[in-house]
């Protein structure tokens, strides 16, 4: 396991825990409604092309036992009535949002970075876009602990509609991450390192969407770098 416990001391320094907004900010509950609404009309965009991200690299893996893994966690995100992107609309309109608000949002450069760094790597070559998920999956469940500890803590919002995206991602990611895990340790070894610089830049560009909200929102009171 040398490989991903290397990797991971890569991605941990970029924690997304460690940014301001989350770690002051969140979790502090030094945000108002509002900028809660502007954070949720954001990252839905992000959401929302996740199923995508999923897709191509479905399309781009070769080997069927990985790809039925990948159409698990893409049927996970994308089917029936809850659905992750209607689940992050609901939790929207739970901080004050529209739906129309939400789809029509005009985006932050960071926020459109994120969504063309993602969509870049997934196709690019299967390596890459399992790169991309490993960097999201395995710092989901413990985001979404936080966030749902945060919201009923100084916000008040606990509601089902409210908490229900969260929620769902403590347990799924935790063992979506697992096989994505297990995905990458079967790669290539020249795949291993193309599916590590594609998790880094995957980081990069979550880390760098967060310092745009706080740039729009809070200012820069407490420093969010962009990472180049």
């Amino acid at each position: 396991m040398g490989y991903l416990l290397d990797l991971n001391q890569q991605l941990d320094q970029k924690h997304l825990l460690k940014h301001p907004f989350y770690e002051h900010y969140w979790n502090e509950g030094k945000l108002s409604k509002k900028y809660l609404g502007f954070y949720a009309t954001q990252y839905f965009h992000h959401v929302a092309a996740f199923p995508r991200y999923l897709s191509q690299t479905h399309a781009n893996c070769s080997d069927s036992p990985a790809r039925q893994i990948l159409l698990g966690n893409l049927v996970d995100e994308e089917q029936g009535d809850e659905n992750h992107p209607e689940l992050w609309l609901r939790f929207a309109e739970a901080v004050g949002e529209t739906r129309d608000n939400v789809r029509n949002a005009e985006l932050l450069p960071e926020t459109k970075a994120l969504v063309d760094t993602f969509t870049d790597l997934a196709k690019s070559s299967y390596a890459e876009g399992l790169g991309a998920l490993y960097t999201y999956e395995r710092q989901v469940p413990e985001v979404a602990k936080s966030k749902i500890k945060g919201l009923k803590e100084f916000y008040g919002i606990d509601s089902k509609e409210a908490i229900q995206f969260f929620e769902v991602h403590i347990g799924a990611d935790e063992w979506h991450s697992q096989e994505v895990a297990d995905l990458m340790e079967q790669l290539s070894p020249a795949d291993k390192e193309k599916a590590a610089v594609a998790a880094n830049k995957a980081a990069d560009a979550l880390w760098n969407f967060l310092s745009g909200v706080q740039r729009v929102t809070v200012g820069t009171c407490m420093e969010a770098e962009t990472i180049h």
